[in-house]
């Protein structure tokens, strides 16, 4: 690690509390550049739940600027955006406030960082010669062209015209920043094979996942109520298109042949802001929708499978690397797989359709040894393979590389 260096941090969204996919790495990003230099974080708050947790992120922070983005920000921010050709997932972030924070402090900086492209904006609409990295995280515009194959009408041409657009804006940043991360190799081929001339400046930094706090050896209370029925769980963010995708096709396709092998078989679905397709799915006690819930561990260490059908999402998911380091026997799609680097049948299982999840599932729930054998494996696994420490060290390299000649021009940082 490089000597102390004075960098600015742009994140979309509040990177506290670590609780969904994008925070969870924002904020291990976050805790981790504190840990060796002086950090002024610049972000948005669109949670209003999140406006109390501000305070929360002050130890690791020399400096905040925090921005509310209310809906009716959104609105006229999108329609700017249609008029300006520019991505709407982009131009709803839209904030002078911001820009001129970011102005003001740029140059007083060693080097900065953007968490998606969103806050990549504002780098891109400065004017100074400091140098920046930008953590893509995924291929958006190759979200939005797959959302886009499955819309109709007026919301195809829109999801379409995202994609094509998000593309042109990720060029752009990316031939800018100095490095740029994304979480897979898939992803960062995919981008590549879209923008070849942009592939030099890709590079992979994975996601991780704290096992120290999901530790499957402490004891925790069972949130489930009632003992008996085996227990299947999935977890996530319950207003996101492939989450909502995944349990109404679980739901739908898997769980009532589950039933007619088992009798009865329970179904959790924890995560906050469960959409209306998602909340129509409750039969309680059998079809569980909890909501938010402020510690996932009990559900997850209650659990006896837990499932990821995930057939949208692309890179690592965290539910899936929680799952494992909880030592639960997990079941994912062959995407989801892929971007594991784990041994199907040894480490989780894959399931490529209802029948495989329904297969998968079986053996499972009739072989609590090899169940277990296989919760223990994955814990192995995400231990090797997925803790922060080794999943951010490309992150160390590149701010070493990049801070420390301005280090030696700037003296020490104010």
């Amino acid at each position: 690690m490089t000597r102390m260096a004075e960098i600015l941090f742009l994140a979309h969204r509040l990177p506290f509390p670590p609780d969904k996919g994008d925070k969870i790495r924002s904020f291990h990003i976050l805790r981790r550049l504190a840990a060796h230099h002086r950090i002024r974080l610049g972000t948005f708050v669109d949670d209003p739940d999140d406006r109390d947790r501000v305070r929360h992120l002050a130890p690791w922070c020399a400096e905040l600027c925090v921005r509310p983005l209310r809906r009716a920000h959104r609105l006229g921010r999108a329609l700017r955006g249609l008029v300006a050709k520019e991505p709407l997932s982009v131009a709803l972030y839209a904030d002078p406030v911001m820009q001129a924070w970011v102005d003001e402090r740029l140059e007083r900086c060693d080097l900065a960082l953007a968490f998606s492209g969103q806050s990549a904006r504002f780098f891109l609409r400065a004017r100074s010669s400091t140098p920046w990295l930008l953590d893509l995280v995924d291929c958006d515009s190759e979200k939005w062209r797959a959302l886009a194959a499955r819309a109709r009408g007026p919301r195809r041409r829109l999801f379409a015209r995202e994609a094509e657009r998000l593309l042109a804006f990720e060029r752009r940043a990316v031939a800018a920043a100095a490095r740029t991360f994304l979480v897979t190799r898939s992803e960062a081929d995919l981008l590549a094979e879209r923008a070849p001339e942009i592939a030099a400046r890709l590079w992979v930094l994975e996601n991780g996942v704290d096992a120290a706090f999901f530790d499957p050896a402490e004891v925790r209370p069972d949130p489930w109520g009632e003992p008996g029925p085996p227990r299947l769980l999935f977890t996530g963010v319950m207003d996101y298109p492939p989450n909502v995708e995944a349990v109404c096709w679980f739901a739908r396709e898997v769980l009532p042949a589950l039933r007619a092998r088992f009798g009865r078989v329970r179904f959790a679905i924890v995560g906050a802001r469960p959409a209306r397709a998602v909340t129509r799915l409750a039969d309680p006690p059998d079809l569980l929708v909890t909501g938010r819930v402020e510690d996932v561990r009990g559900w997850l260490r209650h659990a006896d499978v837990a499932v990821a059908p995930l057939w949208l999402a692309r890179g690592v998911p965290n539910k899936v690397l929680e799952a494992m380091a909880m030592a639960r026997p997990v079941i994912v799609t062959p995407g989801a797989a892929a971007a594991l680097h784990a041994r199907p049948g040894e480490e989780l299982l894959v399931g490529a359709d209802a029948r495989g999840f329904v297969e998968a599932i079986t053996g499972l729930f009739t072989d609590r040894a090899r169940a277990a054998a296989l919760g223990a494996a994955a814990r192995a696994h995400v231990l090797r393979w997925h803790d922060w420490n080794v999943t951010l060290a490309p992150l160390d390299a590149a701010i070493a590389a990049l801070a420390a000649p301005r280090s030696r021009g700037h003296g020490s940082p104010a």
